[in-house]
């Protein structure tokens, strides 16, 4: 998964990889050079007392070194600016792939797990990236350059290092085996410490007023718990390499000073071989270090890239059509519903069965129904969150799923039961429904949705500031911001999903009175449980398990349907059910 991944995301830089490599390159032959000029500068100038020789040998040196260096640091340089570019493709993609799921998909994976996977796991692989560019290459070519002029220097003295390197091999294999397991856990684990975190804060005042907050710590303690005693276990793991690299260099640079002095001491070997092959273990040294500490971060990032991969690899149950069809001319604003049904995957039931619906512009249709009724999924498959497992819904004349989406989205406006609002101001929030809006059309949404008052009175007005959600606003005026955006897109179809439901009698009824003429052609389905915002509708259609259960006027309703009247009874008292409610004018 995790070659795969970058295998993927590094061809549209193979020339700055090329580049790297040939810098790296460039790097390594002269830190692999500079031992053995350096033996040649013992052997022949210092022991034979040249001085001519040593000046010119070290002016070589010099030069090298100093293209060394400058190699190294445009490497570094290059593989932090394409590891960077990487990590931003990979988000890029993750997070347009996160767009397009379904609302099945987003529940099957979880907020929580998908924020983590476009944030931590992308950073998890970005930054195996960055040190695997610079150190993955270079660091086994040093090593295996350093073994081969070793070879070159005295071979029996050489194997000792050949045997190092297969030790130090082996050692970390079976240490980088271990860890594998740990890092999948520690990834679980910040999932769940995610949730959790999420859950609390968003929930914090339940908590709080059922006085919860003992088990809640509780619950998130266990979790972090978990974390660090897996983070403890990688912790023990990766501080015990360096011992083990160190103790086992110091071991063989013991093996080669006693073999390298009895060869010295026999002839068979010069001082300077010495001198270059405890330049060679320094660089072995340092070419495993390297690479342990970039393998430190492969079992992570493996587990991370899988992760990723099963977010890119998850086909959307919601596809976009191959051939998009625009609206039929004659039929915008028209919402048909031909037999919809949709069931959950593995559901003994489905939500919705057997739904006939047909609005026209002009009209309004009421839905009404317990909860659980599938009066918010009905809603869903008409904006195509779902796609109706059988018959079709169809808008402006043609089915959603062969609909383009831009037009689809253009054409139907949706008001949610819990909206909401990003951070930014009243205009930023106001303009994600028509971003070309002036000031005058905003005040006009804002007098229309009865929020212009709240909104005059803030310190900035239009510019006032908005938290993250609406949440330094109330319930009601979250609702009524919401509608206001809405109202800008003037689609050819509106859905209110129980929108009105944190508003008093007299402000509902005051906005709808507002609201009427700018809709007046429009199609307008709204989703209710309180018989008050339903009552005037053309048409009320009554859901019960998923089923349209009676359709007609409040009036008619009353007279022919049980289920109706159970729940106008149960809202109402008699006289206002058959009435109308007392003082509360009737919108138009």
């Amino acid at each position: 998964m995790l070659f795969r991944l970058l295998r993927t995301h590094v061809r549209p830089y193979r020339r700055a990889a090329a580049l790297l490599v040939l810098l790296q390159l460039i790097q390594i032959l002269g830190t692999l050079l500079l031992p053995t000029l350096g033996a040649a500068l013992i052997d022949n100038g210092v022991v034979a007392r040249d001085s001519g020789y040593i000046s010119r040998l070290g002016a070589v040196m010099v030069a090298l070194a100093l293209v060394q260096v400058a190699a190294a640091i445009g490497a570094v340089s290059l593989a932090s600016r394409t590891a960077m570019a990487m990590g931003r493709d990979i988000r890029r993609v993750v997070f347009r792939r996160v767009l397009d799921f379904s609302a099945r998909e987003v529940g099957r994976f979880g907020t929580p797990s998908l924020l983590t996977r476009t944030v931590n796991d992308v950073q998890q692989v970005q930054t195996l990236t960055q040190s695997g560019f610079g150190i993955v290459v270079a660091a086994p070519l040093m090593c295996l350059g350093s073994v081969v002029l070793a070879l070159q220097q005295d071979v029996p003295l050489a194997l000792i290092l050949v045997v190092l390197v297969a030790v130090v091999a082996v050692a970390f294999g079976l240490l980088l085996a271990r860890m594998g397991v740990f890092y999948e856990r520690m990834q679980t684990c910040l999932d769940r410490l995610g949730r959790l975190l999420r859950e609390q804060i968003t929930g914090v005042r339940v908590v709080r007023s059922f006085v919860r907050d003992g088990y809640e710590r509780e619950r998130f303690a266990r979790t972090s718990t978990e974390l660090y005693e897996v983070s403890r276990r990688v912790g023990r793991l990766i501080a015990s390499m360096l011992p083990v690299v160190l103790l086992l260099m110091n071991a063989f640079m013991v093996a080669i000073l006693w073999v390298g002095a009895h060869r010295i001491d026999s002839g068979a070997m010069r001082i300077g071989a010495l001198s270059a092959f405890l330049s060679y273990l320094s660089l072995i040294l340092m070419s495993v270090v390297m690479v342990a500490f970039v393998f430190l971060s492969v079992p992570r990032a493996k587990v991370s890239a899988a992760r990723i991969q099963e977010i890119l690899a998850t086909p959307t149950s919601v596809t976009p059509p191959s051939e998009p069809v625009e609206a039929a001319s004659d039929a915008v604003g028209r919402l048909e519903l031909r037999g919809a049904e949709f069931r959950y995957p593995g559901a003994e039931k489905p939500v919705l069965q057997g739904i006939d619906l047909t609005a026209g512009p002009g009209e309004s249709v009421a839905i009404l129904g317990s909860t659980g009724s599938g009066k918010t999924t009905l809603l869903n498959l008409v904006l195509r969150l779902f796609d109706a497992t059988e018959g079709s819904v169809r808008v402006n004349g043609v089915d959603v799923r062969h609909l383009n989406p831009d037009v689809l989205s253009r054409a139907v406006g949706f008001v949610p039961q819990k909206p909401y609002l990003f951070s930014g101001t009243v205009a930023t929030n106001l303009r994600f429904g028509n971003p070309d809006a002036t000031d005058d059309e905003l005040w006009h949404a804002l007098r229309i949705a009865q929020a212009a008052e709240f909104v005059a009175r803030m310190p900035d007005g239009l510019d006032a500031e908005i938290s993250q959600g609406g949440t330094n606003v109330s319930g009601g005026q979250r609702q009524r911001l919401a509608i206001a955006r809405t109202l800008l897109r003037r689609p050819d179809v509106y859905l209110f999903d129980d929108c009105f439901s944190a508003l008093d009698y007299a402000t509902d009824a005051a906005l709808r009175t507002a609201m009427a003429p700018e809709i007046a052609r429009s199609t307008v389905i709204t989703v209710a449980q309180r018989v008050a915002t339903v009552r005037y509708a053309d048409r009320i259609v009554v859901l019960d398990g998923g089923r349209v259960i009676d359709t007609g006027t409040h009036d008619e309703l009353l007279r022919d349907s049980a289920t109706y009247r159970e729940i106008a009874l149960s809202q109402l008292t008699e006289e206002e059910t058959v009435h109308g409610l007392a003082g509360q004018p009737q919108p138009h």
